[in-house]
């Protein structure tokens, strides 16, 4: 091997390779930092703005002006083992200094260097909080019940329903899934930023308690040429609930299934299921999500005596085959006031 292929021609040091590690790495600029990063986010929710797009990002401040500044160091591709420590000052609120530190090895070289980022802090409204802010929907699902109000219970799960798609789509990366509003009337009126959202609601608010819904758009306008619909879902829960008990002049029923032409019922007199046509003299006595609990005060030759929850008075009703009770045991029981019973639910 030739002297000059041995030896560093600048320094004179041991080379394998041409110029050696040290002269390499001193003559190679492998750090460059942005002087200056700008982060618009919105004050009301706190998303990301990349572009023209907006980003939800869930962290701190501080984590935040940490990857901002990360993302302003731009390395050397030969550079092994980078380190970055950094302390961050906020100057103003809308202005911060990141005072940084670089370390790593560039061709078996340890090097480090320093670099000064500023962070600039833009606030501006998102796509999603300017949308709210000036009323913006899309469509309205409309929550309503055949032939009677809509109950707290049905209200409270369609509301909880919609809080949780709309958590779902968000995280999904839907950001114009929202609900603007939400107003009970006549049963609930929920109000949505996008079509999808109101959809998806309806499907779930009728799996979950029934009936049916039905689509009606209406054209509000054009946007890029294209027509702009609002559309009402149109939610139309059974006349009779799950739970519902009723007494339809010789028995008492419990609603287990409704929504079709057919109602699935429990014959709370023999324990047997069936299907029969729901009929307009039958008379609500109460739902089994608010029966009461009485006592079991006696068993004797197939008489349950039960004592009332709010008078305390003995109440007599007959052994049923599809419950096995003991004395001092808790039975469910609603009371129908028209005939002045309790009726045994379980």
């Amino acid at each position: 091997m030739a002297i000059q292929e041995s030896f560093c021609p600048r320094c004179g040091a041991p080379a394998t390779d041409g110029i050696c590690g040290r002269c390499r790495a001193a003559g190679t600029r492998w750090l460059s930092a942005d002087p200056r990063v700008t982060c618009i986010h919105c004050p009301t929710c706190g998303s990301l703005r990349h572009g023209a797009a907006w980003t939800d990002m869930a962290c701190s401040r501080e984590d935040l002006a940490d990857q901002l500044v990360r993302s302003a160091l731009h390395f050397h591709p030969d550079l092994t083992d980078p380190g970055v420590s950094l302390s961050i000052r906020d100057l103003t609120p809308t202005r911060s200094v990141a005072e940084v530190r670089i370390t790593g090895r560039l061709y078996g070289q340890p090097v480090e260097e320093t670099a000064q980022v500023e962070i600039a802090w833009k606030g501006e409204q998102c796509d999603r909080c300017s949308r709210i802010s000036g009323g913006y929907y899309e469509g309205v699902v409309q929550v309503r019940a055949e032939g009677r109000e809509t109950s707290p219970f049905e209200r409270e799960v369609a509301d909880r329903i919609a809080v949780q798609l709309e958590d779902t789509l968000q995280a999904a990366g839907e950001r114009l899934a929202f609900i603007s509003g939400v107003e009970e009337k006549e049963g609930l009126d929920i109000i949505v930023g996008s079509h999808r959202m109101g959809q998806e609601i309806a499907r779930q608010v009728t799996g979950a308690l029934g009936g049916q819904w039905t689509v009606h758009p209406k054209l509000v306008g054009e946007r890029d040429g294209r027509p702009v619909y609002r559309i009402t879902y149109s939610i139309r829960l059974p006349r009779w609930k799950k739970g519902d008990v009723v007494w339809t002049g010789k028995e008492y029923l419990e609603v287990r299934e409704s929504g079709g032409r057919d109602v699935k019922v429990f014959d709370l007199a023999d324990g047997g299921t069936r299907s029969v046509p729901p009929a307009s003299d039958w008379r609500f006595i109460g739902n089994v999500r608010d029966a009461m609990e009485a006592v079991v005060a006696y068993i004797d030759r197939g008489v349950i005596g039960l004592l009332d929850p709010v008078t305390w008075a003995s109440v007599e009703n007959r052994v049923l085959p599809w419950i096995a009770p003991r004395e001092g045991a808790m039975l469910r029981v609603l009371r129908d006031a028209v005939r002045g019973n309790l009726v045994i639910v379980g």
